[in-house]
């Protein structure tokens, strides 16, 4: 059970299932992301409450982790913490249910913290050695911070502009699901990417990845499962 981290808690299950899958080869481990956002739902005038019920969705993924060598290989990890912004993303359970804090402040602070660390992040290469951009999109002004830190192209983060469009944020699911729609890409196998994802803390949890191979969906299912083998 990872809880209480938000939106970045499904790159932390994926590495602690990385773990488990490189200390027992036979270990088939799945990472099940449930978000009922709108459990935050509730009656108010507080307009900064209002545009945060308005941007959160419910959403579930699950990724499959192997030692297989098919989906998506896990590569490396690295967890940021930004000081001084404890405030900036808030959660508390009160009698009405979740109580949630989102000040907008969050992608000024995102830009600053990741422009400062992308060397760290992405391991002495630069943002250009990355084909394939999976960003939680926490919301608009987020994906702008992102890539304006990394220089990236207008194109780089349209995976995670779809979801978000979509889907809206689904907290923790929503990576999952960037990944699954660049897994679906054409031509992508052996790709480099970068994944990340933003929550309380503040707090960046990233990760690099390879595309091994597409993902082939056999039939469709009414309730998108998203699948990620590593």
């Amino acid at each position: 059970m990872i809880g209480f981290m938000g939106c970045y808690a499904a790159i932390n299950a994926l590495k602690l299932a990385r773990h488990i899958v490189r200390s027992e080869q036979e270990a088939r481990v799945l990472v099940v992301n449930l978000e009922l956002c709108t459990l935050h739902l509730k009656e108010t005038t507080d307009m900064e409450q209002i545009l945060s019920f308005l941007l959160f969705g419910d959403g579930c993924a699950a990724c499959l982790i192997t030692a297989d060598p098919t989906g998506v290989a896990l590569e490396s990890f690295r967890a940021l913490l930004v000081p001084g912004t404890r405030d900036l993303i808030t959660w508390h359970i009160r009698d009405f249910g979740f109580d949630m804090g989102l000040s907008g402040q969050v992608p000024a602070a995102i830009e600053e913290a990741l422009s400062g660390r992308a060397g760290e992040i992405l391991k002495g290469a630069p943002a250009s050695a990355i084909d394939l951009w999976a960003v939680h999109p926490g919301g608009r002004t987020v994906l702008d911070a992102v890539e304006r830190a990394f220089d990236l192209e207008p194109t780089a983060l349209s995976a995670s502009r779809d979801i978000l469009r979509r889907y809206g944020n689904m907290s923790s699911a929503t990576v999952v699901f960037v990944l699954d729609r660049l897994m679906r890409m054409k031509n992508a196998t052996g790709s480099r990417g970068c994944a990340m994802a933003f929550g309380p803390g503040l707090t960046a949890e990233t990760m690099l990845f390879r595309l091994v191979s597409p993902f082939r969906s056999s039939h469709a299912v009414a309730a998108r499962e998203e699948a990620c083998d590593a």
